[in-house]
């Protein structure tokens, strides 16, 4: 586990003290000569000062030691936990969580990141309120900040391609950048743990939970760029978390609601889906989360792999060698709670399976069943309490080795120049010419429909999103609009295919914007129009690769606003094609 000592950003990075060697040294001149007596520090049993904290000037090995020696119970189960908050603003309940127990990490979602500053506000809060405790702990402050479909900081960040696009780029490069800028807004909020990258190979079309998530097919390749995304977060001064071991991209179920079952042989499990983690592995980042899967051919009894000792401890500690944070995916997912009997009941299993970090998407109430049916087994069961004091351990060992560098996000950070950060100035440039490189002609058989082209045509573009419209429209000036909303219930859905099927008649040229379901069956309601009709893909390709009788088919994978306005670019002839579908499942042009 290593962490770059260089700062991203000197001037908002908040310092900590930490050592005074000349103070002492002079302490200790005084006392030997038997001068300030009175002001010796009292040195406890252990043999370390009475006031021994986080901050302390020991190794960190040696400290975590120390540390762990004197917490309560309490404070050393809770320093595995991880917690998220509902509204805008953290509860009472959370600050009690951090103040009367030492609550170790938390955890911000999508629904209270719309106000980066109240972000900023939350943050230099909660960390307040934790390093005020004894010990003087800071938490770890996470979120999911994967960039395309998963951004969970909103407000002003950046809104990227995402990583199918940069595996059509084909460049680590671009994964490293995107790391490094996404890391660097992240530092600039306070935030120092991204639950990013996703290295799940996109081995199954119907992978639509994943999807536009993964870097590509081929394991090798995806286990590059994870490690390229995960070194840019690094030196942006964020730790980055790969997911999720052992591999979520060969299912269509989302572990939100049911357990995925990945009926794949030993030999692909271990040949395929773990190739990208061994990579990871192998250049020592400091964290892996576990997810709610099922592969019944590695495990019979169907224990998902967050909850089992045999995927967490035999395989990825002992036989890959893993000596990093282990983090489960949200313990209030079905598919973890449902085979394990109830939200306690997979919180133990997935403490004695050996993971150090246990995320809850919300707060739960003091006395909730959580803890109640738990933190008395920390007396009761000594293989319990065993598996907590080695993860509470390793979570103190990380934040040493982190928090102490000199490349950690601020405690406290700085909401002054927020908006001369966010959205990051030199990312911005970036992530444009990244979605320039990584736009992908499937089929091209009216590409490209250039300014000149149109002119002489009647051209409808189609499909929701203002970027997406404004950026067609300043290249066929010319051209109608016609607007369908990209999330659709089935009675919008046929009123729209309807409409649309009416206003073909008027029009040489359509070009929609397909990204899911619906707006498929949507484009799908032209097929026999005897129109030229152009379709830009988005997020994943599964909606448009047996559309056949689509005379153009241009893969832009994200909604980003980069990503509409070179896939205009590219559609009109601006700019070459550069990007190429990084999936082996289909024939490519």
């Amino acid at each position: 586990m290593r962490f770059p000592s260089k700062p991203c950003d000197k001037k908002s990075r908040t310092t900590y003290p930490v050592k005074f060697p000349l103070i002492v040294l002079l302490l200790c001149v005084l006392c030997h000569s038997g001068l300030g007596a009175q002001s010796q520090t009292p040195v406890y049993s252990d043999g370390y000062p009475a006031d021994l904290n986080f901050w302390s000037d020991y190794p960190d090995d040696e400290l975590a030691k120390a540390l762990i020696g004197r917490m309560t119970d309490e404070e050393i189960l809770s320093q595995i936990l991880m917690f998220g908050w509902s509204g805008a603003e953290p509860t009472k309940t959370l600050y009690r969580w951090i103040s009367e127990r030492g609550l170790g990490s938390v955890k911000l979602y999508g629904w209270n990141t719309d106000n980066i500053y109240n972000v900023v506000d939350s943050v230099t809060s909660l960390q307040q309120k934790s390093v005020e405790c004894r010990f003087k702990i800071p938490l770890f402050v996470a979120t999911d900040q994967e960039g395309g479909w998963i951004r969970h900081i909103k407000g002003e960040t950046s809104d990227t391609p995402g990583n199918l696009a940069i595996g059509a780029s084909g460049y680590p490069y671009d994964a490293y950048y995107s790391g490094y800028y996404i890391g660097r807004e992240l530092n600039a909020l306070g935030i120092n743990m991204n639950f990013a990258p996703t290295i799940d190979i996109f081995s199954s079309l119907e992978s639509t939970a994943i999807g536009p998530r993964s870097f590509g097919d081929n394991p090798e390749y995806v286990g590059i760029l994870g490690v390229a995304f995960s070194q840019g977060l690094l030196d942006a001064g964020v730790i980055p978390t790969a997911k999720h071991f052992p591999g979520h991209g060969d299912t269509n179920a989302d572990s939100h609601g049911k357990l995925p079952v990945i009926n794949i042989s030993k030999e692909t499990f271990y040949n395929r889906e773990l190739v990208p983690f061994k990579a990871i592995i192998k250049a020592g980042f400091p964290a892996i989360m576990s997810g709610h899967l099922c592969f019944p051919q590695i495990e019979p009894d169907g224990t998902p792999a967050s909850l089992s000792k045999h995927y967490i401890t035999d395989i990825l500690r002992n036989e890959l060698g893993y000596d990093g944070l282990v983090i489960t995916d949200d313990m209030m997912m079905n598919g973890a709670t449902v085979f394990a009997g109830g939200v306690s009941l997979a919180v133990r299993m997935a403490i004695k399976a050996g993971n150090d970090v246990i995320i809850f998407s919300d707060t739960p109430e003091m006395n909730d069943a959580i803890w109640r049916n738990n933190y008395p087994m920390m007396q009761s069961d000594e293989d319990f309490r065993e598996c907590v004091i080695k993860a509470a351990t390793r979570i103190l060992k990380t934040k040493m080795a982190y928090f102490k560098s000199e490349n950690a996000a601020p405690i406290f950070p700085d909401s002054s120049d927020l908006e001369k950060r966010i959205p990051d100035p030199d990312g911005t440039v970036f992530f444009l010419e990244q979605a320039c490189r990584s736009i992908s002609l499937y089929k091209g058989d009216t590409f490209p429909l250039t300014k000149d082209e149109a002119q002489n045509e009647k051209v409808l573009i189609a499909g929701p999103f203002t970027t997406y419209q404004n950026e067609l429209k300043k290249r066929y000036d010319k051209a109608d609009i016609f607007y369908y909303r990209y999330t659709m219930d089935a009675d919008q859905q046929l009123y729209y295919s309807n409409e649309i099927v009416k206003k073909a008649d008027k029009y040489d040229t359509i070009i929609l914007l397909v990204g899911n379901e619906e707006t498929a069956k949507l484009a799908t309601s032209l097929k026999n129009s005897g129109k030229k009709i152009i379709i830009i893909s988005i997020l994943s390709p599964n909606f448009v690769i047996n559309m056949d009788w689509a005379d153009t088919i241009i893969f832009a994978y994200s909604y980003s606003d980069y990503s509409f306005k070179a896939a205009a670019s590219v559609l009109s002839g601006e700019i070459p094609v550069y990007g190429h579908l990084p999936l082996s499942l289909t024939n490519q042009e």
